[in-house]
């Protein structure tokens, strides 16, 4: 962007609507919308304090384009660092253009995806993480993803690595300063202090890469996949569960061939639910893609329901455990939740039977949503919200994720440097490696000018 640059962009979503917000920024901001904006009270823009309000009409020559409300926020006390305006025009799609397209004549150029926040981190208004986090406020769509991107956005990961950083800083100059007299044999860095920190540094980083797995599935949904024979009603309880015909269902074996998914919100958390083909023995060339799908998305789900016909274990309950065990030990690494559907065609001795059949299990009918409650509660328990409640630090981001590992492998080659004594100059290039690699998270260190493009060209255009 050229600092000499004023740029302009609809702040709301377009289409018709009540009000529509128009967002200018850069030095002339105020200027240019001075010339075009006539207030009911005969005052100057220009003239105006800083976050003020001011009703009036834009106006094209002797055309009253509409009447508007301008907000002006003048430099450096604004979103982007600069002046700032924001024209709330009413919301038809023709008004909205017209004012529009009169400014892009006359001074304005429009605003690239993600511009403003990208100028508000140039001008040291946010750090980089934080500009990453207005993008996921703006795409939460669950209260736990709101609740991470919001924390995300007031600094958790900064205000998490600041101390750290700043100490390493600290070691890393008394270390650079060794190398300035290493011919005296002198160490002007505690080395104790420094191997505390060091440990300190790892399990904070540990901590923080751990969190990626839950974090990530915060921002993105839970993934969980419902597998099972065919005709156990894996369809069923996926419309259920979103409360829609989403999936076919059929009394015949087969019929999902292909995994069908979508996502629901219960008690603030986004669950991604899966429907897979039917487990089981066939020629078909199709189907047995489907199984093998069915597989596929069972190993990359965080959660796994598996699904049996109640009805058919009291008749043969064997082989039934003998299926449980099989899923345990094909998936061991896998949260498991395991369902008797169908319970509305048993006896209350054969649901007691079932109970005492397997540990956890769970029965219900998706047909008759008899027991979806408990499955609710039980999915919500499984996820841990101690984290969101305590208000910790949670990675949500890949690229932060990313820069979290190359820090911990660098500070671990400075571990491995101290516990073998070798000589400052050799680990002190590690303890570069990672304050450049936590410096890349934030962006206090030099951030490639691709990855900046990048990170802001999925920001919508008037953020």
């Amino acid at each position: 962007m050229n600092s000499n640059d004023t740029i302009i962009a609809l702040a709301t979503p377009s289409g018709i609507g009540a009000i529509a917000v128009l967002r200018l920024s850069g030095k002339d901001a105020i200027v240019i919308a001075d010339r075009f904006f006539q207030s009911i009270h005969a005052k100057k823009l220009i003239d105006q304090q800083s976050h003020t309000l001011h009703l009036g009409h834009v106006v094209e020559n002797d055309r009253i384009i509409d009447q508007v409300l301008v907000s002006i926020f003048k430099s450096p006390n604004s979103y982007t660092g600069e002046n700032v305006v924001e024209i709330s025009c009413h919301g038809s799609v023709y008004i909205q253009q017209e004012i529009l397209q009169l400014f892009l004549k006359n001074g304005c150029r429009m605003a690239d995806n993600g511009e403003f926040t990208m100028q508000a981190f140039l001008n040291g208004k946010m750090d980089l993480s934080q500009a990453e986090a207005v993008a996921d406020v703006i795409a939460s769509n669950s209260a736990a993803s709101h609740q991470v991107a919001i924390q995300q956005m007031r600094g958790g990961i900064t205000n998490e690595l600041k101390e750290l950083r700043s100490q390493l800083l600290d070691f890393a100059a008394l270390i650079e300063l060794e190398l300035d007299f290493s011919g005296e044999d002198v160490e002007f860095a505690d080395r104790s202090k420094f191997q505390e920190l060091v440990y300190t540094i790892i399990n904070t980083l540990k901590r923080l890469i751990d969190s990626f797995a839950f974090g990530n599935a915060m921002k993105n949904g839970i993934p969980i996949a419902i597998i099972g024979e065919p005709n156990v009603g894996k369809s069923t309880l996926l419309n259920t569960l979103l409360k829609e015909e989403k999936a076919i269902v059929s009394d015949i074996a087969g019929t999902t061939r292909d995994a069908i998914e979508d996502e629901v919100i219960i008690e603030g958390i986004a669950f991604r639910f899966i429907d897979t083909a039917g487990i089981r023995e066939t020629e078909d060339v199709v189907e047995s893609i489907g199984i093998k799908k069915a597989y596929e998305k069972a190993e990359k789900a965080q959660l796994i329901i598996f699904l049996i016909d109640g009805k058919k274990f009291v008749e043969n309950p064997v082989d039934f455990k003998k299926e449980i065990q099989s899923i345990k030990q094909q998936f061991p690494e896998k949260k498991l939740i395991i369902i008797a559907n169908k319970i509305d065609t048993l006896l209350a001795s054969d649901q007691e039977r079932l109970l005492k059949a397997s540990d956890n299990i769970l029965l219900l009918s998706a047909k008759k949503n008899t027991g979806i409650d408990i499955l609710h509660k039980e999915l919500t328990s499984l996820v841990n919200k101690g984290a969101l409640s305590n208000n910790e630090t949670i990675v949500t981001n890949s690229r932060h994720f990313e820069a979290l590992n190359n820090a911990l492998e660098s500070i671990m080659q400075v571990k491995q440097g101290i516990d073998i004594g070798i000589s400052s100059d050799l680990f002190a290039i590690d303890i570069r490696e990672c304050l450049r690699h936590l410096g890349n998270i934030t962006g206090e260190y030099d951030v490639d000018k691709d990855i900046l493009g990048h990170i802001f060209s999925n920001f919508c255009i008037g953020k």
